[in-house]
């Protein structure tokens, strides 16, 4: 392990002496505070995410981008309940990732939040219609009681065909395209109408064409069913499409692109998008890689303050010491 990389107990303990509380506002869906996850293998470490801070508001359509091994795929995972964080806060609809129980944490899965995977057949199982699959989260949670299955079925039908997929409710996954299959994914996740939809990678085995078109199918979910949802994506069509797109580098979020439609004097309406560094409560920042490498900036830079902003340079030999 590279000696200046922080060890699992020093990442643990800045973690834990976070300075306070942060105050989350009450339409808060996801709240991540310095989180930290920390693999060990064999004697190695591999901090997957170090100090990582992210907030999504309700109703929020946000994608996550990153090089591989930069910690979104992680993130993910522990958003989903699937992987337990190392330290720091981490919570979704008011659950607490970090002091959930076992069996607190598979009621989350089956209700609080929907998940897509990549992989099409991994969603779905090949034995059960369309139907039947997305009508199996809900006989999971364990409901009983009189009208139970009309309710079930009529959810059932809501998803198809919100999804506009009603005429596919009884074929197989055999008997579906790469693309009609992410949809039913997409209605199995929200089978049990969870307040917040993660995706990792949903449009990665499609082809761009098919690939808008799932995106289409989020924005439905997000717009008419009234989910938070958060897509980790390659694909810079997905991720130009949605308000903010985050960035994520070394386990840390480093820069947000939030997006607004604007109106100019003709009427004639334009997407204009604006790119931002983030500010950990440490005081860190990332800067963008070509800014670094537009100006040759490496190992230390010269910080100055004037009155309404900071100047960052490259470090010369002629700065005084």
């Amino acid at each position: 392990m590279n000696s200046d990389q922080p060890t699992y107990e020093e990442l643990r303990r800045q973690a834990l002496a976070a300075s306070g509380p942060r105050i989350e506002r009450a339409d808060t869906a996801i709240a991540c505070d310095r989180l930290v996850r920390i693999f060990s293998a064999d004697g190695v470490e591999v901090q997957a995410l170090q100090g990582l801070e992210l907030t999504v508001q309700r109703g929020d359509l946000v994608a996550l981008v990153g090089a591989s091994g930069s910690g979104k795929s992680t993130l993910l995972n522990v958003l989903a309940g699937l992987d337990v964080p190392t330290a720091g806060s981490a919570t979704v609809e008011g659950y607490d990732l970090l002091a959930m129980s076992a069996r607190d944490r598979l009621r989350y899965r089956r209700e609080a939040v929907g998940f897509v995977w990549q992989q099409t057949a991994r969603n779905l199982l090949p034995f059960l219609t369309a139907a039947q699959n997305i009508a199996l989260p809900m006989q999971l949670r364990g409901r009983r009681g009189r009208g139970t299955a009309g309710r079930r079925a009529a959810q059932v039908t809501r998803l198809l065909e919100a999804l506009e997929i009603g005429d596919l409710a009884d074929r197989r996954p055999a008997e579906l395209s790469g693309g009609q299959q992410q949809r039913v994914a997409i209605a199995v996740a929200m089978a049990n109408d969870p307040a917040v939809l993660l995706a990792d990678e949903p449009t990665g085995e499609l082809d761009s064409e098919t690939g808008a078109a799932i995106f289409e199918a989020f924005r439905t979910v997000n717009r008419e069913l009234g989910a938070t949802v958060v897509i980790v994506t390659h694909d810079p069509l997905v991720a130009g499409e949605v308000r903010r797109t985050v960035a994520i580098r070394d386990g840390r979020t480093s820069s947000e692109v939030l997006r607004r439609t604007v109106t100019d004097e003709h009427g004639a309406e334009s997407v204009s998008e604006r790119e931002y560094v983030m500010l950990d409560r440490t005081g860190r920042v990332q800067l963008p890689y070509k800014f670094l490498q537009a100006l040759g900036m490496e190992h230390r830079v010269a910080v100055d303050l004037a009155a309404d902003h900071i100047e960052v340079r490259p470090d010369s030999a002629e700065d005084p010491v």
